[in-house]
């Protein structure tokens, strides 16, 4: 299943993020993954969470890439419980909403398919979403 945190810059999205992943990380057997572009969480998050940073990692950017990355990071461990995307627009380079809704429905079905969680923070206003995105933003 798939949370969408979203809002624009300054609105508190980034502590909320690192206190789901350490929760999740402290109450979870299984395997949580976070990704990020670049290594602005690394002092923030538990040691107990494998912190992927994309630009370690020489793919192109956009969806699909990062879709097909992450279908790896699952194959390569089946015990994640939980994945969390820190700033998707910038993980995947491209910050169109449509493309975004899109991404984030597949990734849907296949967390769904597998059983595991994924929570994205995205930054933007959540009024330039498209309705389709707005399913997955939980309502204050």
């Amino acid at each position: 299943m798939v949370k969408v945190i979203m809002g624009k810059k300054g609105t508190g999205k980034t502590k909320q993020i690192i206190e789901m992943v350490n929760t999740a990380a402290s109450n979870e057997k299984n395997c949580v993954v976070c990704i990020e572009g670049g290594r602005k969480l690394t002092y923030d998050v538990s040691y107990a969470v494998r912190l992927v940073d994309v630009g370690d990692y020489p793919f192109a950017k956009g969806y699909d890439a990062l879709f097909a990355f992450i279908c790896g990071l699952y194959a390569h461990n089946f015990d994640v419980s939980h994945m969390f995307i820190d700033s998707l627009y910038k993980v995947a380079g491209d910050s169109d909403p449509v493309a975004a809704e899109k991404f984030v429905r597949e990734l849907d079905a296949f967390s769904r398919k597998n059983e595991f969680d994924i929570i994205i923070m995205i930054s933007d206003d959540t009024m330039n979403a498209t309705d389709g995105m707005r399913e997955f933003v939980p309502q204050a």
